[in-house]
């Protein structure tokens, strides 16, 4: 498939100025959380662990959106929803996780940020937020919809991926204010994500028929591989590609089916990992306490 990727050219392939922007982001980081930190009213510099989970974060942000993957994912449903189990489900995590708390905190206590966050990050709403967005963005003509232009492809991918943020925030967050769920119903709220972002994943993988136009017509699918590839590559090539049936050996029923299982293999793999560590934070307290003595008897 590699060989055939190269048509599509270097831009494509590689988004030098997404690259750009994401070396942009790491540069920041460093300098607000290093040298210039003071002036941003920080005291502590980020640990090791912290550090890394936010590298980690922007090298999956240009794997998924700015590397071969990411044109992958107009080709086949299978690779879009990697990307999606990455952004959505991994990305978030590693960025709450990677940035100081002093930074959240400056952030959440913003006048206007504040009254917002303490509503959308009720357990209630921020799951019925992301999960909700995320099962209508799998409608077909909603998925099709983000498919047509850059602005309705960028608009609601931000959107959902603010959710995610947001869905994620009462679970881990470094801010003491927002860490109002015990762990028993952290537990429960990680149970009710994996339930409630089932129906879409079960859709995509037992439908009877493609569901989606963007990887089953081919006006559609060029229409929707313009919000990567540059328009005058495109119209040099749309002659000599067929569909992106050209790219794959799977059919568009299989690449369709596989999609939905590795988004629901990816989700319950992360779920699992947050649902395991924050159940041995719980036990591992619980361990340490201290019966109380008994009262003598006399």
């Amino acid at each position: 498939m590699w060989l055939e990727l190269q048509i599509f050219g270097f831009r494509a392939l590689w988004s030098p100025y997404f690259l750009l922007f994401v070396l942009g982001l790491g540069v920041l980081y460093f300098l607000i959380t290093g040298p210039f930190r003071h002036k941003f009213g920080g005291s502590e510099k980020p640990s090791g662990k912290q550090q890394v989970f936010f590298y980690v974060a922007l090298l999956l942000l240009y794997a998924v959106k700015g590397s071969p993957i990411d044109l992958l994912t107009h080709i086949t449903l299978t690779a879009h929803m990697a990307q999606m189990a990455i952004y959505y489900l991994l990305f978030p995590i590693l960025v709450i996780k990677g940035v100081p708390e002093w930074i959240w905190r400056k952030f959440v206590n913003l006048r206007v940020i504040r009254p917002v966050l303490k509503l959308l990050t009720k357990p209630l709403i921020s799951l019925l937020l992301f999960n909700s967005l995320f099962s209508l963005y799998h409608i077909p003509a909603v998925f099709d919809f983000s498919k047509s232009s850059q602005m309705a492809h960028t608009s609601i991918s931000l959107i959902i991926l603010l959710a995610a943020f947001i869905v994620w925030w009462p679970v881990i967050t470094p801010v003491k204010e927002y860490d109002t769920l015990n762990p028993l119903l952290k537990i429960a709220y990680i149970f009710a994500n994996g339930v409630l972002i089932t129906p879409a994943c079960v859709l995509i993988i037992f439908a009877d028929h493609p569901l989606f136009a963007a990887y089953s017509q081919d006006g559609a699918w060029l229409q929707a591989m313009a919000l990567c590839v540059p328009g005058d590559v495109l119209q040099g090539i749309s002659f000599a590609i067929s569909g992106p049936e050209m790219f794959s050996s799977m059919s568009t029923m299989e690449d369709q089916q596989l999609g939905g299982i590795i988004m629901k293999i990816m989700q319950e793999i992360t779920y699992g990992i947050i649902l395991g560590r924050v159940f041995y934070k719980w036990f591992n307290k619980e361990s340490l306490k201290v019966d109380p003595l008994p009262a003598e008897t006399t």
